[in-house]
């Protein structure tokens, strides 16, 4: 494969990812709550979080492992129930902090449950690993781009770097508007709408059938 061309599919290859990023689901809502609720720091860890489960998913589809979970009625079954069920937790968190009045969570204050940057990067990174949805659309993905020549460690950097970027640019924005969030109405709102997103999400992926 020539340079123009390489770049060419590395260009195309990260547009794609950037695309799948960029539309609404529970990778969107953690990282909007977690910059609006606890700041730019946790909502960027998040966002980190969530790149290293999409890192993830290209090796495993790259590896044959994501195309086995596309594969395996069972094995889809388990994910989907576990990611499932890790959305409507969130979401239940999320509806009960608005109930209480929405108050900022102080994340840096340790917590027998585990609170701070590094509960705001597994948050992300298990919002995404969990979700299968991931899986089936790396399978679809990768292989086309392997085909072409370009190396499994070339489209893990480009799809770590897109989706960092993409959510990166999320965590800063919504916590430059953090003064308004910081309003207790406009935090019961913020947790309340990510609250039944993140239910409504969990549901949805509980009854989404196998491929």
């Amino acid at each position: 494969m020539d340079a123009v061309t390489s770049v060419a599919q590395i260009a195309a290859f990260g547009g794609v990812v950037l695309l799948g990023a960029m539309s609404p689901g529970p990778d969107f809502a953690v990282v909007v709550r977690r910059s609006a609720v606890s700041g730019r720091g946790h909502g960027m860890a998040a966002a980190a979080g969530i790149a290293m489960g999409v890192f993830v998913w290209v090796v495993a589809a790259a590896t044959g492992v994501a195309a086995l979970l596309a594969a395996s009625a069972l094995a889809f079954t388990v994910v989907k129930v576990v990611g499932a069920a890790y959305l409507i937790y969130l979401g239940a968190k999320s509806l009960r902090a608005a109930l209480r009045g929405g108050g900022a969570l102080d994340l840096s204050v340790p917590e027998p449950g585990g609170r701070g940057s590094w509960a705001a990067f597994a948050e992300g990174l298990l919002t995404n690993a969990l979700n299968p949805k991931a899986a089936l659309f790396f399978v679809a993905l990768v292989p086309q781009f392997l085909a072409s020549g370009l190396s499994v460690l070339t489209l893990s950097a480009v799809a770590l770097a897109g989706t960092v970027a993409w959510f990166l640019v999320v965590a800063n924005v919504v916590s430059l508007l953090r003064a308004v969030f910081a309003r207790p109405a406009v935090r019961r709102t913020v947790d309340g709408l990510t609250g039944v997103a993140l239910i409504g999400l969990g549901v949805k992926l509980a009854t989404t059938s196998s491929p």
